[in-house]
């Protein structure tokens, strides 16, 4: 019986890249049907887990501060989040998704039709396996 070759790193990124590419494009799409440009779509999931600091949110967007205000302005501006002065350090803005915001994310999220159609392919072990490879690689820690 013969080994299958292994999978190389380079032939991992590749695949990572379209998939990443049709996520991005079904995004950019659903963003755009709620009026939203995707660095705002992205701002509101971020968002969904919970409220940031500014800075954090763009640290996390990788985006300059400078844009991220920009950006949670246009959001404010329709009710989909809020500024609130953090507890410990009331110089610092924390920013909170509101229900109209949350409301907004799930719209969002639920017109992904290739993410979902996709997804929906997986059987329940598959989707298990994919959920423990994804958090492996982009959620964990490294071991030391």
């Amino acid at each position: 019986m013969t080994e299958a070759p292994r999978v190389g790193t380079d032939q991992l990124m590749e695949l990572l890249s379209v998939s990443l590419g049709v996520y991005y494009g079904d995004f950019t799409v659903a963003a755009a049907s709620e009026n939203l440009t995707a660095s705002q779509g992205k701002a509101l999931t971020v968002l969904r887990r919970g409220p940031a600091a500014m800075r954090a949110l763009a640290e996390t967007l990788t985006c300059d501060a400078s844009n991220i205000t920009g950006i949670i302005d246009r959001l404010e501006k329709r009710g989909l989040v809020r500024r609130e002065a953090d507890a410990s350090d009331r110089r610092v803005k924390n920013v909170v998704l509101t229900a109209v915001g949350e409301r907004v994310t799930d719209a969002i999220r639920a017109k992904m039709r290739a993410t979902q159609e996709g997804l929906e392919r997986l059987d329940d072990q598959d989707r298990k396996a994919l959920h423990t490879l994804l958090e492996r690689v982009f959620v964990q820690p490294p071991s030391a």
